[in-house]
């Protein structure tokens, strides 16, 4: 895996993937930046909640659940202190469908935390308190 992160102006940066997608990244106005983007660190949350969310949603389709919409609402704190670093992270999953079995979103949930999402268990293994938690609603 590789990328390029290139500085434009202030506090505000391009980031470009090996595969060729772009995205830009910029701070807060009183740390130099205009405020017009994602900051580096809600992208590494948004990113785990992507890597998370996909495995959950593989699962769901290979177990031939019928859900119609998903959703993973991502909460994280992090410490008073420079590095200000993630000291805990949930991510909750909010399934919906058609009668989706709970038993398969719980099974779905804790594969992806145990087994298969990259960036939960990485973050998990350098200190973060990663928890999980879900909901099923009808369609």
């Amino acid at each position: 895996m590789k990328g390029t992160v290139k500085w434009m102006d202030g506090a505000m940066f391009v980031a470009e993937s090996g595969s060729g997608h772009t995205v830009v990244m910029d701070g807060p106005e009183d740390l130099g930046g205009r405020n017009q983007s994602l900051r580096p660190m809600e992208m590494l949350l948004l990113g785990t909640g992507g890597c998370a969310i996909y495995d959950v949603i593989a699962m769901l389709k290979k177990s031939r659940q019928q859900v119609t919409d998903c959703r993973v609402e991502l909460q994280a704190e992090r410490v008073d202190a420079v590095p200000a670093v993630f000291e805990s992270m949930n991510l909750h999953f909010v399934v919906t469908g058609h009668g989706v079995k709970e038993s398969q979103v719980r099974r779905a949930v804790e594969l992806s935390a145990e087994k298969y999402c990259s960036a939960s268990i990485m973050l998990s293994k350098a200190g973060v308190r990663v928890s999980h938690s879900f909901a099923v609603e009808e369609a």
